[in-house]
């Protein structure tokens, strides 16, 4: 909790040494695939992630992964938020093939787990979208965002500030 709070502060190093704690008392008593310690690997992540150091972000977001490969069904909401962060990580580093590859993974699972008319999948259409938007194919980048905003118009109530960034990626 308190490596979240400091995450949420922007105590980004405080914030990797508390997780690095709840990491180290866990280890002692956990088997190294239990999933606490995928969440563990995971926050670790989100806060490298922030800190704008991608390389170790990937390198704790693929340690959850793997935990998560081994102990969730493969149509887990979860198993789909891991491949997304790595997703994002990709995007993030411009490696915009490799973030289209993550993220069509998630999204592959959220069809599955989810209601067609799931924010989560709204969320899922709109990221593919940033990616054809990042690599320059705007009609794939349109195709997407519009899949995405339809959920969102079903989902939202119409004055939902999801609806006006939505808007603005289809105008952009």
């Amino acid at each position: 909790m308190l490596g979240i709070m400091r995450n949420e502060k922007g105590q980004y190093t405080e914030a990797v040494s508390s997780y690095e704690m709840s990491l180290e008392i866990d280890r002692r008593t956990l088997p190294e695939d239990h999933p606490s310690l995928a969440d563990i690997y995971n926050n670790i992540g989100l806060v490298y992630h922030n800190m704008g150091d991608y390389s170790k972000a990937l390198e704790f977001y693929e340690k959850s992964h793997k935990i998560h490969e081994k102990a969730l069904p493969p149509n887990h909401p979860d198993l789909a938020a891991s491949y997304n962060n790595i997703g994002q990580v990709y995007d993030n580093m411009g490696d915009y093939s490799k973030a289209l590859e993550f993220y069509e993974k998630s999204h592959k699972i959220l069809e599955k787990a989810l209601p067609s008319n799931h924010p989560d999948l709204a969320a899922s259409y709109n990221n593919i979208g940033l990616v054809y938007d990042n690599m320059g194919d705007y009609s794939k980048a349109l195709e997407f965002y519009e899949k995405s905003h339809k959920i969102k118009e079903k989902a939202l109530p119409p004055n939902h500030p999801e609806l006006a960034i939505s808007y603005g990626n289809i105008g952009q």
